[in-house]
């Protein structure tokens, strides 16, 4: 039961370990959620404890890359069961229907009528397929009055069922991004999980480039931090000169899972720096048995797909080898290896003169999707060898810059005694920096045991339910799973709250308001916690009234617009239009600075605000009503 459950935890897309593990008693009655809530001060937004009103996501979209999504499930619909909030779906590996306009593959979905003929995706990917519909949610869901009701109840959905491929995920966020600017809403997606070689380890490559693009156009990036937290999957030296070589024991473990195929380790050095390689096979006892040339990472990118024979039996290998990645410089290699006996022993050699190395040792699968570490492993019968340790465990996306990647920790809740307990990091919650220092994960949120839907299509789910409800003839189910997958959708709610508030933030604005904002305690001042918790703990609250008070940017569309400027440029003079079902309305003019150099109060119609006397320059115009605040940028001639 131990491995079904980790494989239920770190699959491609951090799922949860709840399947198989024990449940609390305080977990089955729904209180495990209302900590969760509480833990991230979620409850006191929907409240609008000192805030113009309670929020929850209304006018923003959540988009899901995901697999297994029920489209049927009733937290999709709103908190009165009228409205349903899944805008539509591209199912990527389904191809019975019209395609996306600008691609020529998958199913797209739209409107409501058509998600509920389809009922859910063909969650291609891994067998159980109920992980999609969990995380959305968390996310977004309603709770279909139940208590597990997700943090940006509000919100609209778009869902990706993705393509285990890069341009396919890139394919999905530009799909995304186009829908979002059609209905002009602001969008946040969520990515529950990770891979360690789509893209690179420094947060590098084609799809970090687009998460950027789309970054600079408003989106906001949510991602998991991953499940290796407990794990000894990453090996690291800084070599010294040609003689010296890192040698160690790749651990295989393949936890019964169907699809497995062997072991991938991804490797890497600094910029500029090549290394060499080989496999060195052993007996039980670490007798050598055979050993593979040594590959070196110069001479040019190259695919070698081949095997070593060992007396009868053979080891198939294959190496993908990028001489100089053109986004990272650095030597890129992703070494894939199929053991026929399991007492055989793997090692992994590397050699070079100079830099610093790194490798990961995950799992391969048939789906390509195998991302749950394994451990590198020294024993004295192998001299020299070395184990791994548990550092520089994000994969990709969430070692991306602009990417808000999110840690696992256990809700806190305060006893009968009065005394608070838990609070701690999930054991399973992977830990930074990156491979080129950069502090990630960013935030911390609940993530372990968390109730939310399950899809009513899967037919492989065993674990605990939390409840059950009758809903168009068809019984849906709510249970709890762990895992960052489920802290990341809980950041992307909070997200979706924050931009209903003031819709006009960058994306980059947002992330610092949720770094600023972090909530710490006892658990992440500890020595070293920051690999950990980041910056601390989400703080829904805390984040939505720095929202009320920061000055946007003004480049996105929204659907709303309350305001209107003209002329703008301007000289002497300019109108300020405001919505007739509006009162009065807060206007403050700032200069760069920050710095307030008019100040007016506005009431409902045509305004004019007097510009005479101030220097030409870009200037910025805050209007806050009784529930919003805007911001537009005006140039003074």
């Amino acid at each position: 039961m131990k491995n079904w459950s980790k494989i239920c935890l770190l699959i491609a897309f951090w799922a949860g370990l709840s399947a198989t593990q024990a449940q609390p008693a305080w977990s089955v009655n729904g209180e495990w959620l209302n900590r969760a809530v509480s833990d991230g001060r979620v409850d006191s937004v929907w409240k609008g404890i000192g805030l113009p009103e309670g929020f929850s996501g209304k006018d923003v979209i959540i988009g899901i890359t995901d697999w297994g999504f029920d489209y049927s499930h009733p937290v999709f619909y709103d908190t009165a069961m009228n409205r349903y909030r899944i805008l539509g779906a591209w199912d990527q590996f389904r191809n019975e229907g019209p395609a996306p306009q600008s691609f020529n593959y998958g199913t797209e979905i739209m409107g409501k009528d058509r998600l509920l003929q389809y009922q859910s995706d063909t969650s291609n990917v891994y067998f159980y397929g109920y992980h999609g519909t969990h995380v959305a949610s968390i996310a977004g869901g309603a709770g279909a009055g139940t208590p597990y009701r997700g943090v940006a109840c509000d919100a609209d959905l778009l869902l990706v069922t993705f393509l285990v491929d890069e341009q396919a995920v890139i394919d999905g966020f530009n799909w995304m991004f186009e829908k979002a600017q059609e209905v002009q809403k602001r969008l946040v997606i969520n990515m529950s999980w990770g891979l360690y070689y789509m893209g690179n380890m420094d947060g590098s490559g084609r799809l970090a480039e687009t998460m950027q693009q789309l970054s600079e156009q408003g989106v906001v990036f949510v991602t998991s931090a991953g499940n290796n937290g407990d794990v000894y999957f990453h090996l690291s030296h800084t070599f010294s000169g040609d003689a010296d070589t890192l040698k160690s024991v790749v651990n295989f473990d393949n936890m019964g899972h169907y699809a497995f195929w062997g072991q991938s380790v991804s490797m890497t050095s600094s910029p500029n720096t090549p290394f060499s390689f080989a496999l060195h096979v052993m007996n039980s006892g670490f007798g050598a048995l055979a050993t593979t040339p040594f590959y070196s990472t110069e001479g040019g990118d190259r695919y070698i797909d081949t095997f070593l024979v060992v007396n009868a039996d053979t080891v198939f290998y294959n190496i993908a080898i990028e001489t100089e990645d053109p986004y990272s410089h650095r030597p890129e290699v992703r070494f894939r290896v199929k053991k026929s006996q399991a007492n055989y022993k793997m090692g992994l050699m590397a050699t070079a003169s100079a830099g610093e190395f790194h490798a990961f040792n995950v799992v391969e699968l048939t789906t390509d999707v195998g991302n749950w570490g394994d451990a590198f492993v020294a024993n004295a019968a192998w001299p020299g060898s070395v184990a791994g340790d548990r550092k520089y465990g994000l994969g990709m996306p969430a070692s991306v810059e602009c990417a808000i990647t999110v840690a696992a920790h256990q809700s806190e809740y305060r006893a009968g005694s009065g005394n608070l307990l838990y609070g701690n990091i999930a054991y399973f919650s992977s830990h930074g920096p990156t491979i080129d220092g950069r502090i990630k994960p960013e935030i911390s949120a609940p993530g372990y045991e968390v109730g939310a839907a399950l899809s009513s299509y899967t037919t492989e789910y065993s674990g605990s339910t939390l409840r059950t409800i009758t809903f168009n003839n068809r019984s849906y189910k709510f249970v709890p799973l762990s895992g960052t997958s489920m802290s990341s959708p809980f950041v992307a709610g909070v997200t979706a709250l924050i931009l209903q508030v003031n819709p006009h933030l960058s994306a980059a604005q947002v992330k610092q308001i949720i770094i600023e904002t972090a909530r710490q305690d006892s658990w992440t001042g500890q020595q070293g916690a920051e690999a950990w918790f980041g910056n601390g703990k989400i703080n829904a609250y805390a984040a939505v009234q720095k929202a009320l008070q920061t000055v946007g940017t003004d480049r996105y569309p929204v659907a709303e617009s309350r305001y209107a400027v003209f002329p703008n440029p301007a000289a002497e003079s300019c109108y300020v239009t405001v919505q007739n079902n509006l009162s009065t309305v807060k206007a403050e003019l700032l200069d760069m600075t920050g710095r307030t150099v008019r100040a007016e109060q506005f009431a409902a119609g045509v305004n004019t605000l007097n510009l005479s006397g101030l220097p030409p320059a870009l200037y910025m115009l805050k209007l806050t009503d009784d529930k919003h605040t805007a911001t537009m940028k005006i140039i003074k001639k």
